[in-house]
């Protein structure tokens, strides 16, 4: 059993990404993105910094440009990220799309696309949820045969990053009933493709997700990841993938409102004492702070099973990913509490990160699916 701490090249990573992050994508960056509607959502001096600091290509092989610094580097990124509420295509390109290429891609697909991502060239996101709550196999969307290739029809709702995006990852039903796992293709598309209309969406935490529909889009035969009707294990693979750094997220952004808060606490004075010598408050501070340590131990956990190829690596994700939603929450919550009638208020920082909490919550599975699948892969 691996002990659950960073080797010396980790530590190096997340000292570099907490310096990164801090100076060039601070959370007055999101505010500045927020109040300028920015239609881009990010900055994108930010994103080929990102690229030359390798962020970008943390999962990507050496041969093809990356690092290949697996799945616990990136989660040291992604914390910091959580930390600073830093907006970037991370998530979308760096890690959803390297990781579907590199589970379902075929080795020219690779060879083709992934050094872009990792010169900053090329933009991905995922297009996989269909309905209000998360449920991958729950595949309405329809890819059929046609001549020598395919025509795709559908919709596709919070799709991370997809009006920038250069090529979309769809998920496509080429046979079977709407919630069966077998039967499901993922492909290529260009997001610019005749056919494809892009909604831009401004989510609550001032990001921008897209609803996508297809409307008879021609697909050419290369454009498929593997094997049609059979995509859907590789699916699940990115998912986790995925749930893993957005758990490293969230662990992130809970300690850093759980620091702003106890900082504050030691500041404000009522009655002429400071906050923090409440013991009521001292208590909620106590069971947050062992609450975190939990969460900072399951998410290392679940990044180093994927590394590993660990057998249980999908259950440890879900646990992961059902925690650290649930302390964000805790620590969100008790963030706004404990900043009283200023924490409501736009000057301070708290509510944006708990408007980022309950999104990134939400986004690929809530606590509840991630329960319901970790009950499940343990066989209950």
């Amino acid at each position: 059993m691996s002990a659950l701490v960073l080797n010396e090249e980790q530590q190096m990573l997340k000292d570099a990404a907490k310096r990164f992050m801090y100076e060039s994508a601070p959370v007055s960056q999101l505010r500045a993105l927020r109040d300028s509607e920015d239609a881009t959502g990010f900055a994108r001096e930010l994103w080929q910094g990102m690229v030359e600091m390798g962020f970008v290509g943390t999962l990507i092989p050496e041969a093809l440009g990356g690092s290949q610094f697996g799945y616990v580097g990136m989660g040291q990124v992604s914390e910091q990220a959580g930390r600073n509420l830093s907006a970037s295509p991370l998530l979308s390109t760096a890690v959803g799309g390297v990781a579907a290429l590199l589970l379902a891609g075929s080795n020219d697909q690779q060879h083709a696309l992934l050094p872009k991502v990792a010169a900053g060239e090329l933009l991905l996101s995922l297009a996989v949820d269909e309905t209000p709550r998360h449920n991958p196999s729950q595949v309405s969307t329809r890819l059929e045969s046609k001549g020598d290739g395919f025509v795709l029809n559908g919709r596709k709702q919070f799709v991370i990053d997809g009006h920038v995006a250069d090529k979309l990852i769809v998920s496509a039903r080429s046979s079977g009933a709407d919630s069966e796992r077998d039967g499901i293709s993922l492909l290529l598309v260009d997001r610019t493709a005749a056919g494809v209309k892009v909604e831009r969406v401004s989510m609550a935490d001032s990001r921008n997700a897209a609803l996508v529909t297809f409307t008879d889009v021609a697909v050419a035969a290369s454009d498929l990841l593997g094997e049609a009707g059979k995509g859907f294990d590789a699916l699940e693979l990115t998912l986790d993938v995925v749930n893993g750094q957005l758990a490293a997220e969230l662990l992130g952004l809970s300690l850093e409102a759980f620091e702003r808060t106890v900082a504050y606490l030691q500041e404000r004075k009522q009655f002429g004492v400071t906050l923090s010598s409440f013991q009521g408050l001292q208590h909620r501070c106590a069971h947050l702070f062992s609450e975190l340590e939990l969460v900072k131990s399951v998410v290392l956990k679940a990044l180093m099973a994927l590394d590993e190829g660990d057998e249980d690596a999908s259950m440890l994700v879900s646990l992961a990913k059902a925690k650290a939603s649930e302390v964000a929450e805790l620590a969100t919550n008790e963030a706004v509490q404990m900043h009283g009638g200023m924490g409501m208020t736009d000057e301070f920082d708290i509510g944006l990160f708990m408007k980022r909490a309950r999104c990134v919550q939400a986004l690929f599975g809530d606590f509840r699916y991630h329960a319901n699948r970790f009950a499940l892969l343990r066989g209950y």
